[in-house]
C-alpha cells in the first residue's frame, strides 16, 4: 500500500515538474539570450543614465550605476564580475550588495512572480522601491562618510568578445544551468508530492507556524516561501507557480507571499556570493529580511484600513439611503 502510494506520488511529481520545467524554459532561454546580446553589444550599459541620477541620494558614486544596471538585468553573478573589477569601497560595494539582493534579475523574475500570484509589472515596480528605500536607510546607518576603502583596480568591463565565442559561451553556460534547474525542479516536485501523500508538509508547517506568522505569512504558504528562501524565484519559480495554481491560496495570501519572497529569496547563494569582497554578513541577510517583515505588515495595515474605509462608506450608503 505504502509503496502504490509513493510510486503514485513519483509519477504526479515527475509529471508536474516536467510541465513547470518546460515553461520555465520558455522564458529563461529567451530572456536570457536577449540579455547577453545586451551585454554583448554594449547597450546595456549605456543604460546607466536611467539610474545615474539617484546615486547621489544612496550614497553611491555615479561610476556604481553600473554593477546596479547589470544586476538589475542579468543577475548577482554578472554584478559582482563587475565590482571586482572596479575601484569601490567595502561600505560602497555594502551598499550596492543589499540593492540588488532586493532587485536582480529583475525581467525573468518579475514574469515568474506575474504568473503566481502578483502582477509582473507591480512586482518589478514594489521591489525596486524597495531596493532604493532599503538601501537609503542603511546608508543612513552606515559611516559612510569615512568608507574604508579597498583595493581594486579601474578595469573596463565593458570590453567586448567576438559574437561566435560569445554565443559558444552562452550556450554551454545556459546548457548547464537547465540541467542544474531541471534537476532542482523534478527532485522538489517529487519531494513536495510525497511529503503531500504522507501529510508530511501539514505537520512542517504547523512546526514552523510561528515563523511564517512572525513574517506575516499564512502557513498555507509556509512551503512555496522556504522554496523560495533556499532555491530563489529562478530555480523555485516551477514549484511556486505550479503549487500556486493547484492550491486553493486566496489571493491576499498570494500577494503577501509574493510580496515577501520578492524582497527576501535565494538566502544562501545569492549573498554568499558578495562574502568574497569582503562585505560583512549582517548586511547581507538581515536587512531584506527586515525590510520583508515590515512591507508584509505594512500592507496588513494598509489592507485593514482599506476593509474600514468600505464598511464606513457602506454604511453611510444604507443610512443616506434610508
Amino acid at each position: 500500500m505504502m509503496t502504490t502510494r509513493l510510486t503514485a506520488a513519483v509519477r504526479v511529481g515527475l509529471a508536474r515538474g516536467w510541465s513547470g520545467y518546460l515553461w520555465l524554459l520558455k522564458i529563461l532561454i529567451p530572456i536570457s539570450f536577449a540579455t547577453v546580446l545586451l551585454v554583448w553589444s554594449g547597450w546595456l550599459y549605456s543604460l546607466d543614465f536611467l539610474i545615474q541620477p539617484a546615486m547621489g541620494i544612496l550614497s553611491l558614486p555615479a561610476s556604481a550605476a553600473l554593477p546596479l544596471i547589470i544586476g538589475l538585468f542579468t543577475g548577482i553573478y554578472g554584478a559582482v564580475a563587475a565590482m571586482a573589477a572596479m575601484a569601490l569601497t567595502l561600505d560602497q560595494m555594502t551598499l550596492i550588495a543589499i540593492f540588488l539582493l532586493i532587485s536582480h534579475n529583475i525581467v525573468q523574475e518579475s514574469i515568474i512572480q506575474g504568473r503566481s500570484g502578483l502582477n509582473a509589472f507591480a512586482a518589478a515596480g514594489f521591489r525596486i522601491f524597495v531596493s532604493f528605500a532599503v538601501t537609503f536607510a542603511v546608508a543612513g546607518i552606515m559611516d559612510v562618510a569615512n568608507p574604508v576603502t579597498l583595493t581594486g583596480s579601474a578595469t573596463a568591463v565593458t570590453e567586448n568578445p567576438a559574437l561566435v565565442p560569445m554565443l559558444r559561451q552562452w550556450g554551454m553556460e545556459m546548457i548547464a544551468l537547465c540541467i542544474k534547474i531541471f534537476a532542482i525542479i523534478m527532485t522538489l516536485m517529487v519531494a513536495l508530492e510525497t511529503m503531500k501523500t504522507f501529510n508530511i508538509i501539514d505537520h512542517t508547517v504547523r512546526i514552523a507556524g510561528p515563523v511564517f506568522r512572525l513574517l506575516g505569512l499564512s502557513q498555507a504558504t509556509g512551503m512555496l516561501w522556504l522554496t523560495a528562501a533556499i532555491f530563489g524565484l529562478s530555480y523555485g519559480a516551477a514549484v511556486i507557480v505550479e503549487e500556486a495554481k493547484s492550491n486553493n491560496f486566496s489571493r491576499d495570501e498570494l500577494t503577501r507571499l509574493q510580496l515577501s519572497i520578492g524582497i527576501n529569496h535565494a538566502m544562501v547563494e545569492d549573498p554568499a556570493l558578495f562574502l568574497s569582497l569582503g562585505i560583512a554578513p549582517l548586511w547581507l541577510w538581515m536587512p531584506r529580511l527586515v525590510a520583508a517583515i515590515i512591507a508584509i505588515y505594512l500592507f496588513h495595515l494598509a489592507t485593514f484600513v482599506r476593509r474600514i474605509n468600505a464598511q464606513r462608506t457602506c454604511h453611510k450608503k444604507l443610512c443616506d439611503h434610508r
